[in-house]
């Protein structure tokens, strides 16, 4: 059985709202749970990753496409959201 999966889309908004929404989302979220952030602003590809490494999260995946980006999160047992 595969982890929940909760989508976030952030497109059409800047930087740090894709960040604080993707954020919220894990707050609310159970360990295990992965969380997929749809986002088009060029500086969350710097500031997706580095609060997902902060937060002590995992990202599992990162992609892009026409002009648009994905990152695919598992939320942790030990992770830190505060």
């Amino acid at each position: 059985m595969s982890a929940p999966e909760i989508l976030v889309d952030a497109r059409g908004h800047r930087c740090p709202v894709p960040t604080l929404r993707l954020r919220r989302a894990l707050e609310a979220a159970p360990a295990g749970t992965r969380v997929r952030l749809l986002a088009d602003d060029p500086l969350a590809r710097i500031d997706v990753p580095h609060f997902v490494a902060g937060a002590g999260m995992t990202l599992i995946a990162q992609t892009s496409d026409d002009g648009g980006f994905s990152f695919l999160v598992e939320k942790t047992a030990g992770g830190s959201l505060a």
